[in-house]
């Protein structure tokens, strides 16, 4: 073990479950309330051979997550099992009275959902006045009151009993996403018997992909599932995802490949038309279908692009005002809103809420950081909204067209009241290491650092701090000017390169013979066969 990554490990206080997990170490599914129940329901409905449908959701979370409850169910024995996908244009956040059609049209059993559920009292009481039970599998914040569901299997329950011997374990399973939470269950039916042992695993591609895209904590429980996934997706079976990893330029496959190549696709579909087409592209059977509906995505996804960007920079024309919680509305596409929102936050760096026009109403995302939570705040706001929900740090939001000015009186008083300090610091590059000597970079390096992927939330990618380096070459790049690529040395003389795009103007003044500190994230770049350890700058100073 090298110097550093050995300093590094130190640092982070990382121990042999994070390195290396064992599966055999994830945590008991029937910690999860409600677990027994709905093992018993599903064993009931393979007993009576009853008709299914799965209510997800349309982002990656919710797609990757029907599909994996899908296959478990279909691992169960159950024959007659149908996903149903929102349309984000038509059913909105959560489930909708669509829902209740459908499950009566196929004259279905038995209703579980997916990364949904545990708001939508009167859609499952509709179920239930028909006579069709009801499982909800979810990890959003909970109300006080909860559905009439046979189970409501979810971590945020607000009536989770709470004791020394469990708040560890429970804090964890808080933690995981709506595919994670969807794994559990087939967890738990594969320690009943009813699925045969170790078939669960094959299912732990998706859940990594889901668990990355959804800006889960990567440490814990999500930690085993994604080194596992990550295992799982290296050889996977689905023809889908193979082709989608070759139309995306995937060459390796990691955090960032799954983050950033294959999530946006699979988003894609649900933002821009119909999440239907991400599931039908996990779920295809042949190469042909799989390319067809991969080249769909893909164009699905350069129209995502061009329309956050229109979105941005109407949005940076007009200004976004002083308050400290953003709040702009307009006529937007619907399915860019909430990345609109992350780039204002991250610009800004303040919270926002991006709203367009829909049908009369005004409907939108919200995007935080540190310690002001958008789910209390929608609750504090109820009065101004129509309804919304979701996380601390994303959610989404629906109000009436006029009350456009009143919600964004309410939640920034609502901000200013908590008094928050210094949020600033959430999203300052903070380095996890000071490198004064580049012979300590090396290719040996970049290996071990493999070790501690993928990267994400509560696991971030490693910082390097070079210090008071010397700028030996620097030069702007790209049709814009707008990329920054540097040459510095060290104290004895040692070379790196580094690379930033869309650097901010004031680095792009920066001269060769000056003295600066960089804060960087290591890469490693292969032209032609030959490796070499490069340097993405995050941070001039």
């Amino acid at each position: 073990m090298s110097r550093l990554f050995d300093e590094l490990v130190r640092v982070r206080d990382l121990d042999a479950s994070f390195l290396a997990p064992k599966y055999e170490e994830c945590l008991d599914p029937f910690l999860l309330p409600d677990m027994q129940r709905a093992v018993e329901r599903i064993s009931q409905a393979r007993r009576r051979a009853e008709r299914v449908l799965i209510y997800g959701d349309y982002d990656v979370d919710g797609v990757t997550a029907s599909t994996v409850l899908r296959e478990t169910l279909r691992l169960v024995g159950l024959k007659t099992v149908e996903v149903m996908l929102p349309n984000r244009f038509i059913d909105g956040y959560g489930m909708s009275q669509r829902a209740v059609e459908r499950a009566k049209a196929m004259q279905a059993d038995l209703v579980v959902t997916v990364d949904c559920g545990s708001r939508n009292l009167e859609v499952i009481q509709d179920l239930d006045d028909l006579g069709i039970d009801t499982i909800v599998t979810d990890h959003h914040e909970c109300g006080t009151e909860l559905p009439k569901a046979v189970a409501v299997i979810n971590a945020k329950r607000r009536d989770l009993r709470v004791n020394e011997k469990n708040v560890e374990e429970l804090l964890a399973l808080r933690e995981i996403a709506g595919v994670g939470v969807v794994f559990k269950l087939a967890q738990a039916l594969t320690q009943k018997g009813l699925i045969p042992m170790g078939q669960e695993k094959w299912l732990l591609d998706l859940v990594a992909i889901g668990t990355i895209c959804d800006s889960t904590q990567l440490t814990g429980e999500n930690r085993r599932f994604c080194y596992y996934g990550a295992k799982v997706l290296e050889k996977t079976r689905r023809v889908g995802l193979r082709e989608l990893m070759r139309i995306a330029g995937a060459e390796e496959l990691n955090g960032e490949t799954v983050g950033f190549q294959i999530g946006p696709r699979l988003n894609a579909a649900g933002r821009m038309d119909s999440a239907e087409r991400a599931y039908s592209l996990l779920t295809a059977k042949t190469r042909a279908e799989a390319a067809k509906l991969g080249a769909e995505l893909e164009d699905l996804n350069k129209l995502r692009k061009n329309s956050q960007q229109d979105a941005i920079k109407e949005i940076e024309e007009r200004g976004v005002g002083d308050d400290p919680v953003i709040v702009v509305a307009g006529k937007w596409h619907e399915g860019v809103l909430g990345i609109v929102a992350g780039r204002l936050t991250e610009e800004y760096r303040r919270p926002s809420f991006v709203l367009a026009e829909v049908d009369g109403i005004l409907k939108g995302s919200g995007r935080s950081f540190g310690e002001f939570s958008l789910a209390a705040a929608l609750e504090d706001c109820a009065e101004q909204i129509i309804g919304g929900g979701g996380h601390a740090a994303a959610c989404g939001v629906k109000l009436e067209t006029d009350k456009l000015d009143d919600f964004r009186r309410a939640v920034n008083e609502y901000y200013l009241g908590l008094n928050l300090c210094d949020q600033e610091r959430f999203l300052t590059v903070q380095e996890d290491l000071v490198v004064e000597e580049f012979d300590e970079i090396s290719l040996d390096l970049m290996d071990e650092l493999r070790k501690l992927e993928p990267y994400g939330e509560g696991n971030p990618e490693p910082v390097f701090l070079l210090p008071e380096v010397r700028v030996a070459e620097a030069a702007k790049l790209g049709e814009k000017q707008n990329h920054l690529r540097l040459v510095v040395w060290d104290k004895n003389g040692r070379s790196l390169k580094l690379m930033m795009f869309r650097a901010p103007e004031e680095y792009l003044h920066l001269q060769g013979g000056e003295i600066v500190n960089v804060w960087i994230n290591l890469t490693e770049n292969n032209f032609r066969g030959t490796r070499s350890v490069e340097g993405r700058i995050l941070r001039l100073g």
